[in-house]
């Protein structure tokens, strides 16, 4: 069942497929989205043990925003090639479909302090940025911290979705892969324009609430900070 929500104007989203929705939406500037990787995550949390006091005491505790249930679409190998629309395209989970993808920058999310690097599943992400050639690394450890609050079982920080949209210069930013809706809170707080597309009603409506609520948030009329520091370098 297809549903659409104009939220306020210039922020709509879709709840359907977006291989459906994609041919009738009209010009976007850029893409920004983190699709599923087709890696058949298994989101079942509780299989987690940890190795020190304090994650052994929570040994089992819960099975996470997803409830041990699949992503949509994450069982099958992905393609990303109908994301590239617009003028410009951020897409995660790059080293998962490098050859559907040509030439172009890699942004990197550092999701561990180096210290940590190797022990615990993987020590950062990646993004295809479809502008340059460089490759550009953001650290941002605030997901350990909301572990057990995600909406999405892959709910990227809102930080790390901002500094993704700030890399573009379009003024309508679109995610075909909306999830809880990240992106939308990030766009809405940079000023931009937003357009969501979820396939999963649970998700789409908690993306409907996330968005709203980034709408009203006092914060919205303040001056943003500015992004998290960056490291940098080039090929």
């Amino acid at each position: 069942m297809s549903r659409i929500e104009t939220i306020a104007e210039g922020v709509t989203l879709y709840l359907g497929d977006c291989r459906e929705i994609l041919p009738t939406l009209g010009k976007v500037d850029a893409v920004v989205t983190d699709p599923p990787y087709g890696i058949a995550l298994n989101t079942d949390n509780s299989r987690f043990s940890g190795g020190h006091t304090a994650s052994i005491a929570r040994r089992g505790n819960g099975l996470g925003p997803a409830g041990g249930l699949p992503i949509v679409g994450d069982n099958e190998a992905f393609d990303p090639r109908h994301l590239l629309i617009g003028e410009e395209q951020v897409i995660w989970g790059w080293h998962n479909f490098p050859d559907a993808l040509p030439r172009g920058t890699c942004l990197v999310w550092l999701k561990r302090n180096d210290d940590a690097f190797g022990s615990f599943l993987s020590d950062a992400e990646t993004a295809w940025f479809s502008r340059g050639h460089g490759v550009y690394c953001f650290r941002d450890l605030t997901n350990n911290a909301i572990a057990k609050d995600r909406v999405h079982p892959t709910q990227k920080p809102e930080s790390l979705m901002r500094w993704s949209i700030e890399r573009t210069k379009g003024k309508t930013i679109l995610d075909p892969y909306m999830g809880s809706g990240t992106t939308g809170v990030a766009a809405i707080k940079l000023g931009r324009r937003f357009i969501g597309i979820e396939i999963d009603p649970k998700y789409f409506d908690a993306a409907c609430r996330r968005v709203q609520a980034a709408l009203d948030a006092p914060e919205l009329f303040q001056p943003t900070p500015p992004p998290a520091k960056q490291e940098a370098f080039e090929l």
